[in-house]
């Protein structure tokens, strides 16, 4: 989740068009080519990763200097075991180096973890993938009251409710509280009809942590984090709020993209916690490793401890709804198919951090890449081009092709924006006095007086 729709739209269009049309461009020729997969057919992955590792890092830090990110963080997890893990760059310009254990936001890479949890009150048989939304939380009201009746568990984290993409996510900067900002879902009119089309949303993840949280009986959606994740899995380093990570001495600072070079840009505890499940963790390579290595396990810690039946968290990974012939969206994972494997994957992008997570799962190979700059496709592109390396699937650039949507969008936004030729002095305020309301927001009051 990120603060910013422009900044999260350039992330998905920009990234699924790359996958979808194979776009191969140029901008670093040479780093992780063709024959980086292919020099040892056979070899373990450590060794293949030997073999790739100074190309691999030339490629890092060419895309980073690309995209002026101050840091990041790469792991790569073969099964149970973190076979690479290192910092790139700085935690903030002119600060102390990032390394594996330096903390960053994760944004939606976090919607992950609440399908886990859903899946784990599943199991219990505390909630039913086809449950009606409307039967465990009775204020629910989408616009069309057969949607309303109709809208199951697995709907809410399936993309494809007939909203318009991010709805209403403006809200949640405004600090309206989580009843109101669910409850605003009932005035936005749908753009496409219920499960035909993806169309990306954070609020109702805010509503099925939620409901998460009161079939579990805990006072909200972090306590069965911390319960049912964190501490299983001896996630110490990760949390999810500001405070949590503005208090973590080894941690990143964020930076907001411009084409003239990334700016710092402080931790707000509306944005991204204030979507909860949608996005607020706080993490590190070391944590995130554990939890890929959950994921590559179906659903067992190294010493055996079950976190998740293999049943309900396949059902995560299972396609809900197509975004293009290549690419579909199940519950907080994307799943494309690739020349050698089908790969499951998610991104994450805040005001200022950018992450990517790839799972190959019959492989057991996990790609983790966490960045403190907002996401406007470079972590993204980096993950794949690595899992295509390893896979040895065909060489798509697709840090030169995110690189240069980037670039176009931020030049758009810059010229919306810009100060017009000739300026109007804005209105006396005294004309705009009055009472105001709106469905969403509710009532408003305007003073006059002064200019």
């Amino acid at each position: 989740m990120s603060s910013a729709s422009s900044v999260r739209s350039i992330t998905l269009r920009s990234l699924l068009s790359a996958v979808a049309l194979g776009v191969a461009l140029a901008a670093f020729p040479g780093a992780l080519g063709p024959a980086a997969a292919a020099e040892a057919p056979g070899s373990t992955i450590e060794q293949q990763l030997q073999a790739l590792a100074s190309r691999l890092e030339a490629y890092i830090a060419a895309s980073m200097n690309a995209f002026d990110v101050p840091g990041l963080t790469i792991g790569i997890v073969a099964g149970d075991k973190l076979v690479y893990a290192k910092g790139f760059g700085v935690r903030s310009k002119g600060g102390a180096p990032v390394d594996p254990q330096t903390i960053f936001q994760i944004g939606s890479t976090t919607k992950a973890f609440l399908a886990i949890t859903m899946a784990i009150a599943v199991d219990r048989g505390k909630l039913g993938w086809d449950d009606r939304v409307i039967d465990l939380d009775p204020d629910f009201q989408m616009r069309d009251p057969w949607v309303t009746r109709e809208f199951r568990v697995f709907d809410l984290l399936a993309q494809r409710s007939g909203l318009p993409p991010y709805a209403n996510d403006f809200l949640v900067p405004l600090g309206l509280d989580r009843s109101a900002v669910i409850r605003s879902l009932c005035y936005v009119d749908p753009v496409s009809s219920f499960r035909t089309t993806f169309a990306y949303t954070n609020i109702t993840h805010v509503l099925a942590g939620g409901i998460v949280a009161k079939a579990e009986g805990a006072a909200d959606w972090y306590a069965v984090l911390q319960s049912e994740i964190l501490e299983p899995l001896g996630m110490k380093d990760s949390t999810y709020s500001a405070a949590a990570i503005a208090n973590t001495a080894n941690r990143a600072m964020g930076h907001r993209y411009t084409a003239d070079g990334s700016v710092e840009v402080p931790f707000d505890q509306l944005s991204p916690y204030g979507v909860e499940g949608a996005g607020a963790i706080n993490s590190n390579i070391t944590d995130m490793a554990k939890w890929v290595s959950l994921q590559l396990a179906g659903g067992t810690t190294p010493d055996g401890q079950r976190i998740v039946s293999s049943e309900n968290l396949a059902y995560t990974h299972t396609p809900k709804v197509a975004i293009n012939d290549k690419i579909s969206y199940a519950l907080g994972w994307f799943v494309q198919q690739t020349p050698n494997g089908t790969i499951v994957w998610h991104n994450g992008g805040t005001s200022g951090f950018g992450a990517m997570v790839v799972l190959q799962l019959d492989r057991k190979l996990g790609v983790i890449i966490l960045s403190n700059q907002s996401n406007v496709g470079m972590p993204d592109a980096l993950g794949l081009r690595i899992i295509d390396r390893l896979l040895g699937n065909p060489t798509v650039d697709y840090v030169a092709s995110t690189l240069a949507s980037a670039k176009k969008t931020y030049a758009a936004s810059v010229e919306q924006f810009a100060r017009p030729a000739d300026p109007q002095p804005s209105p006396p305020i005294a004309a705009l006095a009055g009472n105001f309301a709106n469905p969403n927001i509710g009532k408003a009051g305007v003073e006059g007086g002064g200019r």
